[in-house]
């Protein structure tokens, strides 16, 4: 029988642990499976220009610890891909790059958005299989995404750091933390680096709440407070004025009420780039103290990838190699426990995993008296 040729591409943001995971589906694909490989530069821009690279030989030693991804990335949509004239639906124009290439499979690495893709790819026919990587840890049906741990710890370290300087100044430190729709990734490191406050988009908090809680721990001795802020975090009107804008893009049967929600809500989501400034301000008038805010931004997700996401990215990387050579495809390899499990891209694409508010990390942290703003 001939050996498997299959293709390989990063999309979306970069993550550490994407090279990682390209190692560990090449060298289970080509060294175990006997496959050709082959990877698609920057991600679909590549797969619709047919930009390839050649991953045998010693293209994938020495990668595991390298931040970034060795085949770039983009965030190009494979049915809305931008031309000169507009945007244009290049799922034609895969198909045939893809049965150019000979390819028996095609293994594309990214968050939500490399999902809905996938599956645009599945309904034309390819065989295709998703690997989940996104640093928000919000990718549905998987227990976790790689490089969602090398940001949390990086994240963490930032809380862990400021807090001698919240201390010795006596202030107000807001540290935002990337994390538009999920708050994830503040949680985790809220909880891990000791943050006096946590806001994520999923519990709408008012100001006076968060000031009620400084205020009290000045009443208590504490002359300073750190609070994590996830960029997608709301107050409560906001939040209801933010969703009900979402739902009538989704349910409206009226077009023109539509657009004119959906320019509500880039305004919305435009204002919200100053919100931790906003919040600052406001905290600063309610309590007296001093605010000044940390933007972590970028620097989450630079560098090496941890450990754990070294092997979280291995083992889902291999797990793929040996769904290909069983012929399976349409699926995402979610990580299950200690193991991974294929999961069908359909019940993946357009769904994002928010944080419950009852969740072990949000009851641990009130335990032991963080405040949440509501």
């Amino acid at each position: 029988m001939a050996s498997k040729r299959v293709g390989i591409l990063t999309a979306g943001g970069d993550s550490p642990g994407l090279n990682a995971a390209i190692r560990g589906f090449g060298k289970a694909a080509i060294g175990y499976h006997g496959m050709e490989l082959i990877g698609f530069r920057d991600g679909v821009t590549g797969l619709v220009e047919n930009r390839t690279i050649d991953l045998g030989g010693s293209a994938l030693s020495g990668i595991l610890t390298v931040g970034g991804t060795i085949l770039g990335t983009s965030r190009d949509k494979v049915h809305k891909f931008p031309t000169d004239e507009g945007p244009v639906d290049m799922v034609p124009r895969v198909v045939e790059n893809y049965e150019k290439n000979n390819l028996d499979a095609l293994v594309m690495l990214g968050g939500g958005g490399t999902a809905k893709n996938a599956m645009r790819l599945v309904k034309a026919g390819l065989n295709v299989i998703h690997l989940p990587k996104t640093i928000d840890n919000d990718i549905a049906e998987t227990d976790t995404s790689f490089g969602f741990a090398t940001a949390m710890e990086i994240a963490t370290e930032a809380i862990d750091r400021v807090h001698s300087t919240a201390h010795s100044h006596h202030r107000i430190i807001l540290t935002e933390i990337m994390g538009h729709r999920a708050g994830w990734l503040t949680l985790g490191a809220g909880v891990a680096g000791g943050a006096d406050i946590i806001l994520i988009p999923e519990i709408p908090y008012t100001v006076e709440s968060v000031a009620e809680t400084i205020r009290r721990r000045t009443e208590q001795g504490s002359t300073f407070s750190v609070v994590a802020v996830a960029e997608g975090a709301r107050d409560a009107e906001d939040t209801a004025d933010y969703e009900a804008a979402r739902l009538l893009v989704k349910n409206s049967k009226d077009p023109d009420a539509r657009a004119a929600a959906r320019k509500h809500l880039k305004h919305v989501e435009d204002n919200q780039r100053e919100h931790t400034f906003k919040l600052a301000r406001e905290l600063e008038a309610s309590t007296g103290l001093e605010a000044r805010v940390t933007i972590l931004g970028y620097v989450q997700r630079g560098g090496s990838p941890s450990a754990a996401d070294r092997e979280l990215a291995t083992r889902i990387g291999s797990a793929a190699a040996d769904l290909v050579a069983e012929g399976v495809s349409g699926v995402m390899v979610a990580a299950r426990g200690q193991g991974t499990a294929p999961v069908p891209l359909e019940d993946v694409a357009g769904r994002v995993k928010l944080v419950p508010t009852d969740h072990d990390w949000v009851a641990a942290a009130r335990k032991v008296g963080t405040g949440f703003g509501d």
